[in-house]
C-alpha cells in the first residue's frame, strides 16, 4: 500500500504523529493541516530536517469545518485522514469525513463523547462494570458543596466539558475546589484516587483494540509535583515499575468492556481510546478517557514504535484490526520534556524568541506552540511551546540525552521541569499490585 496521509491539527501530537507515519515505509507522504513551523520542515534552524518530501505547509483549513476538512483530502487524494485535536472530533469532523467515503482514524462525535462529558464517560462505565472513582454530578454550588463534603480532600472537581487538559483541579483547599465547580458550572466531583497514573493508548477498529506501550506523564507545572495542573509538562515510556499483565488485566476489565458498551449503544468507538489510570491500593481505576492520542505521551510513546503506524490507522479506520500482527518495539527508553512559556499555564506572553540548534542524532524536537514572525524568526505561540524528545538505552540514558538537548535550546521566556522520569529512573517507584488477578 502506497498512502497518502492528511493529519488535521496543528499542535505536538500532530507533529509527533506526523514524524512517526513518515518512518511507515506505507506510507507515501504526510500532509499536516493547518501544521505549525515543525511540521512545515521550512528551515533546519526550526530544528526540523530540510528537503523532505513528506512535509507541505497548509495554513488554510479550519479543523472544526468537517466539509473543509473532507475537501482538502480529496484534494490532495488523501487515502486516510487522522483527526488529531479533542475539539473537532466532538465537532463531528471524523463523521463527515467518513460521510465523504474517505477512511478516518478518529471516532464518530457521539462516541467522542467519552472525552466531551465527564459524566457520559462514567455513565458508559457503570454500565461496562470499568471500575473508577465514585462521583457526582454537579450544576450547582449546593450540589457541589454537597460532594466536596461527602468526598472530603484531597478534592477533585472536573469541568464536564473539555478544556484543553486544564479543566481538572485537585487540591486540600475546599474554597478552591468549590470556586473551580462554580466557575465551570457543571462538574464531576469524585473521590481521590492514590496510587501511580499510568496513561495507556489503544488503537480501535470499533471491535477491537490494539494497546500501545503504557507511558506516565508529569500534570504539575513544578519540580517535585508542586503547582497546579497543566496539559502535562513531559512523560517517559516504558514504565519498569508497571507490574506483569497489567495491559492485559486493563484491556480485559477496562477497555474491551468500554468497546462492548459503546457498540451497544449503536455508537462503536473508532480511533484512539485513551486510558488514563491510578493503579491504588485497591486496584486498577479508570482516572479519565481522552478520544485521541494525548500529550505529551505520543511524542514520548510514538518514537519506541517499530511497525508502520500508517498500516495500523488504516487497519483501525477500515475495521480490519484483525489483520495486523502483534506491534513491534525498540527495546530502549524515551523521555520527553516540555518548554512551556512563562505563565503557563494561566496567561501567557505569546512572541517570546526561541533558537533550536541541531541536535544529536538521539533527540528530537516537536513543535507544539510555535509561530513564525514577520521576519521569520521562531516564536512562542502557545503554553506549553516544544517537546523536547530523546532515546536511550534505559531511563537514566534517554534522561541524560534528553536533558543535554533541552540545555541547548536558547528561549529565555520558557521554562521546563528538572525531574522527568528522575524518580523511575532511579527504581523510587514501587510496583504496585493488581487486585483481581
Amino acid at each position: 500500500m502506497s498512502l497518502t496521509v492528511l493529519v488535521v491539527g496543528s499542535g505536538g501530537r500532530e507533529h509527533a504523529l506526523a514524524v512517526a507515519l513518515s518512518r511507515d515505509p506505507g506510507v507515501a507522504s504526510v500532509h499536516v493541516a493547518p501544521g505549525n513551523p515543525g511540521t512545515w520542515a521550512v528551515s533546519s534552524q526550526y530544528g526540523v530536517s530540510t528537503g523532505s518530501p513528506l512535509w507541505t505547509r497548509i495554513s488554510s483549513v479550519d479543523p472544526l469545518d468537517g466539509e473543509q476538512v473532507a475537501s482538502l483530502a480529496r484534494e490532495l487524494g488523501a487515502g486516510l485522514v487522522v483527526i488529531g485535536p479533542e475539539a473537532p472530533l466532538v465537532a463531528g469532523v471524523a463523521d463527515r469525513v467518513r460521510a465523504a467515503g474517505i477512511p478516518c482514524f478518529g471516532p464518530s462525535a457521539e462516541a467522542a463523547r467519552l472525552e466531551g462529558s465527564k459524566q457520559f464517560a462514567k455513565e458508559v462505565m457503570a454500565a461496562a462494570a470499568v471500575p473508577t472513582a465514585r462521583s457526582r454530578y454537579c450544576e450547582t454550588a449546593e450540589q457541589a458543596e454537597s460532594a466536596l463534603d461527602e468526598f472530603g480532600p484531597p478534592y477533585v472537581v472536573k469541568d464536564d466539558h473539555l478544556a484543553a487538559g486544564k479543566g481538572v483541579v485537585v487540591t486540600t483547599d475546599r474554597a478552591e475546589a468549590l470556586a473551580h465547580a462554580i466557575a465551570c458550572r457543571q462538574v464531576v466531583i469524585e473521590e481521590y484516587l492514590d496510587g501511580p497514573e499510568v496513561s495507556l493508548f489503544v488503537i480501535c477498529d470499533g471491535v477491537r483494540g490494539i494497546p500501545l506501550l503504557p507511558a506516565q506523564d508529569f500534570k504539575r507545572v513544578g519540580d517535585a509535583d508542586t503547582g497546579p495542573n497543566t496539559g502535562g509538562m513531559g512523560a517517559y515510556c516504558p514504565l519498569p515499575w508497571v507490574p506483569e499483565g497489567f495491559v492485559t488485566h486493563v484491556m480485559d476489565t477496562v477497555v474491551d468492556p468500554v468497546l462492548a458498551e459503546m457498540n451497544s449503544r449503536g455508537t462503536p468507538f473508532q480511533g484512539l481510546l485513551y486510558a488514563g489510570l491510578a493503579l491504588t491500593s485497591q486496584g486498577v481505576r479508570v482516572v479519565e478517557f481522552n478520544a485521541r492520542f494525548g500529550d505529551p505521551e505520543t511524542e514520548a510513546v510514538l518514537p519506541l514504535l517499530q511497525s508502520g503506524l500508517g498500516q495500523v490507522l488504516y487497519a483501525a479506520a477500515t475495521g480490519s484490526l484483525t489483520d495486523i500482527p502483534e506491534l513491534t518495539w525498540d527495546d530502549a527508553s524515551s523521555v520527553v520534556v516540555i518548554w512551556a512559556a512563562d505563565g503557563y499555564p494561566g496567561t501567557v506572553a505569546k512572541g517570546g524568541r526561541i533558537a533550536i540548534p541541531a541536535l544529536d542524532d538521539n533527540a528530537t524536537v516537536i513543535h507544539c506552540g510555535t509561530a513564525l514572525d514577520d521576519q521569520g524568526g521562531l516564536v512562542s505561540h502557545g503554553g506549553r511551546v516544544l517537546a523536547v524528545v530523546a532515546q536511550g538505552s534505559d531511563l537514566t540514558a534517554a534522561r541524560d540525552n534528553v536533558y543535554q538537548a533541552v540545555d541547548r535550546i536558547d528561549f529565555p521566556t520558557g521554562f521546563h521541569r528538572h525531574d522527568i522520569a528522575q524518580r523511575a529512573a532511579a527504581g523510587l517507584i514501587p510496583t504496585p499490585p493488581i487486585q483481581g488477578q
